[in-house]
């Protein structure tokens, strides 16, 4: 196991079979559940790993440690790709005292029936391990409400949870200046817009408390250790989680039978000929949301469209815009344009959502398209994107 700085090191695994993380996110590239073992007079664990990959856990532990037993284990989230080898672990080392908040020991009690020698920290609460000192920082709802982060202020290493953690298993290398980061960033983004963007208040308060302390290392739960690009990492979130964007274009549509699709395709060339050159188009019903909300994150513009269904919105549609709205997205325009085959309700429906949902700044006018385009909703689908683009590029 590799030694990340003075007696840290890391005991994770690797998972390159699960397709879809919570379920819900495609992993093309896999997804890494990392764990930290500190090897002092004082022997800490921070966080678990999924359960399924116990075994490989504990080989990993006993490489660096041998028959030495483990004092602490720090618990700094719950969710259980994180604490799911607790009850496990347990067994191998009885004794062991686990450490995390109030709000730690109500879920692992919950989960996992295991509620002994646990020891409740509060917030700026310090457990010296001999050499090493650990300083704990509560970060409620970042992004469940029991989460907190660790410092390790003798090596100023931080142990985030999932803050600034990303998609993807590591390919041998582990910390960021032994690897090529290229595939990482947008992971990150994916990470963070999926799961952690409804909370960017939260984010924005545990960025706060971090403020001003010297961190060399980032240790999360997923992806990288982050060295050389922590100045990047932490940008990248504190952008995030004020909602700032990029003046882009996100032009997304359904259709059934190409006319909607046809639109979409007069609407981003409108887009690109009044200058604006970061457009990216998706087929809602063709590319997993999360990548479609990934690039909603990351520009200002977004267009959507779709065809009437069952006197409603399309449902893939209709399911795109209830998981932007569920994520309380601010800080964008929107533009759209429906189409019919003889009752109109796609427009009226996307309209509805931004009025009581989205409340996204309205660009344009909106373009209601009956059976396909003819010469007046092409020049309408026109104007639509060349407005979007005027508004991103004026800005």
């Amino acid at each position: 196991m590799q030694e990340i700085i003075d007696k840290i090191y890391y005991v994770g695994v690797n998972d390159r079979n699960k397709e879809l993380f919570e379920g819900l996110w495609p992993l093309p590239d896999g997804v890494s559940y990392n764990s930290y073992l500190i090897n002092d007079d004082k022997v800490c664990l921070i966080d678990t790993v999924e359960v399924d990959f116990f075994m490989p856990f504990i080989r990993n532990i006993h490489e660096v440690i041998g028959d030495r037993q483990i004092d602490y284990l720090v618990i700094n989230h719950m969710e259980p790709d994180h604490s799911g080898s607790i009850a496990l672990i347990k067994k191998y080392y009885p004794d062991i005292k686990i450490i995390g908040n109030k709000k730690t020991f109500g879920m692992m009690e919950g989960f996992y029936g295991v509620n002994d020698n646990c020891v409740e920290v509060k917030n700026g609460d310090v457990l010296e391990l001999g050499g090493h000192v650990l300083k704990f920082v509560l970060t409620p709802m970042v992004h469940w409400p029991e989460t907190m982060v660790t410092l390790d202020t003798s090596c100023n290493v931080l142990f985030s949870g999932d803050a600034f953690g990303c998609f993807g298993a590591l390919n041998g290398g582990l910390i960021d200046s032994q690897i090529n980061c290229d595939t990482f960033w947008l992971e990150m983004v994916r990470y963070y817009s999926n799961i952690v963007g409804k909370y960017g208040t939260p984010v924005q308060n545990a960025l706060k408390k971090l403020a001003g302390v010297p961190i060399d290392y980032i240790c999360s739960t997923h992806g990288p250790v982050w060295h050389e690009h922590i100045g990047k990492v932490v940008g990248m979130y504190d952008s995030m989680s004020r909602y700032e964007t990029a003046p882009g274009l996100v032009v997304c549509y359904g259709t059934m039978y190409g006319n909607t699709e046809h639109a979409a395709e007069v609407i981003a060339r409108a887009a690109s000929q009044a200058g604006l050159k970061d457009i990216v188009m998706y087929n809602v019903s063709k590319t997993h949301h999360s990548y479609i909300i990934r690039d909603v994150f990351r520009y200002r513009g977004l267009i959507v469209g779709a065809p009437t269904y069952n006197t409603g919105l399309y449902h893939e549609m209709d399911v795109l815009l209830s998981e932007l709205a569920g994520r309380d997205i601010k800080n964008h325009c929107l533009g759209w344009f429906g189409s019919h085959g003889w009752a109109s309700r796609a427009v009226a429906k996307i309209q509805e959502w931004n009025d009581t949902r989205l409340h996204f700044e309205p660009v344009g006018t909106p373009v209601d398209i009956r059976q396909s385009l003819d010469s007046e909703t092409f020049a309408m689908c026109e104007a639509l994107g060349k407005a979007m683009a005027e508004k991103l590029l004026a800005e």
